[in-house]
């Protein structure tokens, strides 16, 4: 005879009364209960003036020598070292570029060694293929509108293929030193988590960075938050009790320090 099964609201309905409210009372707990493994928890309010000052005088603290970890030599191979970032890891990326830097130094050699020339040297990142096309056709824009340099302004360089504005914001900030606040997936959820500069998209979040923290900090800042974002404000479950920031941060479930239990003694 076949076992009857009932939906999950007929199951529901025959549970004793005080059963279904205290499943609904738990569903309910769990739907408004943010957890730490929740990376889009955000803040209840955005940062004071002086917890952004103490917030990132923590992170300064933490990351006293932060810099890209791209690794580069002129403003040409941080281009291209940040183009082909996009939705992969430094360290992926810095394990292709010696090679390719090697034999394209320069957007003329880059033109030169073509897309499957490119693409040979790059396939092990991801989007290898619509990266190589991008690489050489940005290198070709360079030496035809601006005789091989790297343009110094955001809209020559998001004029450019395959560059958006984090990369050119990664440029003028890198390469050219100027205030800028290249929001990326670590940026854009550190600055939610924390309530350092809140949006719900990346245009937001880096609009509300530059506008709320001090001039003098803002380009060391990037550094700093990508670090954190990277290392310590993890995006599956962040690592409060180590952060240099913790006490001006207004990420609502902070986690503690894991217990190590001791091993278990075997006779």
């Amino acid at each position: 005879m076949a076992r009857q099964t009932r939906t999950p609201a007929e199951a529901e309905a025959h549970l004793p009364k005080s059963s279904a409210a205290g499943r609904k009372t738990a569903k309910a707990a769990k739907a408004v209960a943010p957890t730490a493994a929740d990376s889009k928890v955000t803040a209840p309010r955005d940062m004071t003036r002086p917890e952004i000052v103490q917030f990132l005088t923590g992170l300064e603290r933490a990351w006293p020598d932060a810099e890209t970890e791209l690794h580069y030599s002129t403003p040409f191979t941080l281009l291209i070292a940040v183009v082909l970032s996009a939705q992969a890891t430094d360290a992926s990326v810095n394990r292709v570029t010696p090679a390719l830097f090697a034999a394209a130094p320069n957007p003329a050699a880059m033109v030169a060694l073509g897309e499957d020339g490119v693409g040979e040297l790059i396939r092990t990142i991801g989007l290898w293929r619509n990266k190589a096309k991008n690489v050489v056709e940005l290198s070709r824009q360079l030496l035809e509108r601006h005789k091989g340099e790297v343009p110094g302004t955001r809209e020559e360089l998001e004029a450019l293929a395959g560059v958006g504005r984090k990369t050119a914001n990664v440029v003028l900030n890198v390469a050219f030193h100027q205030p800028t606040v290249p929001v990326d997936t670590h940026v854009f959820r550190l600055a939610n988590r924390t309530g350092l500069g809140r949006g719900k998209t990346v245009e937001a979040v880096e609009a509300a960075l530059e506008r709320r923290i001090p001039k003098e900090m803002i380009r060391d800042s990037h550094h700093w938050m990508i670090l954190q974002g990277r290392y310590v404000c993890k995006a599956r479950k962040p690592e409060c009790w180590r952060c240099a920031a913790s006490e001006p941060c207004l990420y609502p479930v902070k986690t503690d320090r894991p217990v190590i239990k001791p091993p278990r003694q075997t006779l």
